[in-house]
């Protein structure tokens, strides 16, 4: 069973071990003495999400490619769109969507049951919007001229273009690549997967923009298992969303696996969705009896 207990100032006894598994890659445990937590000061871009930046060191390291890992119905979308709104209205920083899933029209319409307004920060030209859906419904090749290039070659050519050219027109900060699952499996091979990521994350840190792709974690039974695994390693970052069962209901839990230059928190801390977007309680901890 997992409770959620809030913390308490001085030490708390831990008597288990969130199941899932963690990456220590880039992450600090919160035992080890001050000296050993001292990480060198670097830029960071703030979520602006409640509670998030708390346990992030003030926010997500500027410039760098972090992914952000969930099921479905954990609100990654709406993290990411929070992300970007916050940057726009808070701190000024332009912010570019790129959908391989779903269409502009179902993606304003379901971010402004958050009062979002993407559409007005589109035509004052703060945000775009770059639907690279088509992409995944292309013929097996696609003629260039004389030439013949094939549909996976031209469909990571085509994105990391279009990402290139509206994060140029829009001079933004932050970008979002949502759902990055969707372009992967178009490549069977380990090798041709690969290369196909490090140019995704290549062409996203050649834009100094700070980034978040989304992909899926997948549930089987009493156990987790990520769609991808490759992009974690080639990420600057890693953040998960699951649910986690307490008693008989299951409660939304966000943890921060990896993040390079970044002394994190790496408890999984609770958080909810409302109207207002997401919001995480980095007061409180989950446990496993």
């Amino acid at each position: 069973m997992v409770t959620i207990v809030p913390n308490r100032s001085g030490s708390v006894e831990r008597k288990a071990i969130y199941t899932m598994q963690r990456i220590a890659t880039g992450s600090t445990d919160e035992n080890l003495p001050p000296s050993a937590r001292k990480m060198p000061m670097i830029d960071r871009t703030p979520t602006g999400i409640p509670g998030l930046d708390e346990i992030l060191s003030g926010g997500l390291p500027r410039s760098r490619v972090i992914l952000l890992v969930g099921g479905p119905g954990t609100g990654k979308t709406i993290l990411t769109a929070q992300f970007l709104m916050n940057g726009i209205k808070m701190y000024g920083e332009n912010g570019a969507f790129v959908s391989l899933d779903e269409s502009k029209s179902h993606f304003y319409r379901e971010m402004g049951l958050f009062g979002w307004k993407f559409e007005e920060l589109e035509k004052a030209k703060k945000f775009a919007f770059i639907n690279a859906s088509p992409l995944r419904h292309m013929p097996g090749e696609v003629k260039i001229g004389r030439q013949a290039i094939g549909r996976k070659d031209f469909s990571i050519l085509s994105l990391i273009e279009g990402i290139k050219i509206h994060t140029e027109l829009i001079n933004a900060k932050r970008v979002v690549v949502d759902p990055v699952t969707s372009l992967i499996f178009q490549y069977p091979e380990m090798v041709e997967r690969r290369t196909a990521v490090l140019d995704l994350v290549d062409a996203l840190v050649k834009t100094g923009a700070t980034c978040l792709l989304t992909t899926e974690l997948r549930a089987f039974g009493p156990t987790v298992e990520r769609a991808v695994q490759l992009e974690e390693y080639l990420a600057h970052g890693v953040i998960i969303m699951s649910n986690a069962k307490v008693g008989k209901t299951y409660n939304r839990v966000l943890q921060v696996e990896k993040m390079r230059e970044t002394p994190i928190d790496m408890q999984p801390r609770p958080y909810k969705i409302s109207g207002n977007g997401i919001e995480v309680f980095p007061k409180e901890t989950i446990f496993v009896d």
